[in-house]
């Protein structure tokens, strides 16, 4: 069934580990022994450094905020080399106006905190409840992502220069076009000299609006997972493949 693949990517929050907590034993051995027979590849939403600390520095390459970074494990040092870091420019003032006028539209008036996070690459969340908002209030809003998705097609038109996902448990996150997983990991196999056949990618966000998306309806082979803790199960079959 993975006859010729030679890379494995994967996302990390909800297909590697729980939501932003450090990779477990278990994980970290079943990725020790798949780095033993292909070239392993993280493609996530966050900062790489972020995502290499959660990892609790496992050896891997990392493609982080949906490509604008790429960090190389370099064997030496235990580090990573930061390979590109692109930082995108961000009108805050339309970018906040914009989001005020989907806030009263939707009568998301009160929240917490700031009304919209701008992160240094020049990447967007829109937190519904607000930046400061409680832990607990984040986790109970919309728990099947039912509310955001009735609004994502709006907010899509609304952000027509950002690749929109709905992010987390209570929010939107944007970042600027092109910067998507699949074009993360298409410039990846370009970089690399890589077939997309030649690449599995492991990801939990399938779903409309999820930052796998993407990469699920492209033509690279995609394992869904919808709970972490059958990652161990869900590589099997890669584990027994003879190369």
């Amino acid at each position: 069934m993975y006859k010729n693949i030679k890379v494995v990517a994967m996302d990390l929050d909800g297909t590697l580990t729980q939501h932003k907590t450090p990779l477990s034993a278990e994980h970290r051995a079943v990725l020790t022994e798949l780095a033993q027979r292909y070239t392993l590849l993280m493609v996530g939403a966050g900062q790489v450094m972020r995502i290499f600390n959660q990892l609790l520095q496992f050896p891997i390459d990392i493609i982080g905020n949906y490509g604008m970074q790429y960090g190389v494990y370099n064997a030496e040092t235990r580090e990573m080399d930061i390979k590109r870091d692109i930082v995108a420019h961000c009108n805050k003032e339309q970018v906040t106006e914009k989001i005020n006028a989907l806030r009263e539209k939707y009568g998301y008036t009160e929240f917490a905190g700031e009304t919209v996070e701008f992160h240094p690459s020049g990447c967007v969340t829109f937190p519904i409840l607000g930046t400061k908002a409680k832990g607990e209030d984040k986790l109970a809003f919309d728990p099947d992502r039912v509310k955001r998705r009735k609004i994502y097609a709006d907010v899509v038109n609304t952000f027509r220069d950002y690749c929109v996902f709905v992010g987390g448990s209570s929010s939107f996150d944007m970042a600027p076009k092109p910067y998507d997983k699949f074009y993360a990991l298409d410039t990846y196999c370009q970089e690399n000299e890589y077939t997309h056949s030649e690449v599995v990618y492991i990801g939990d966000d399938y779903g409309t609006g999820g930052n796998d998306e993407a990469v699920y309806r492209s033509d690279f082979r995609y394992i869904t997972i919808d709970n972490y803790l059958d990652f161990p199960k869900k590589v099997r079959d890669l584990l027994k493949q003879v190369r």
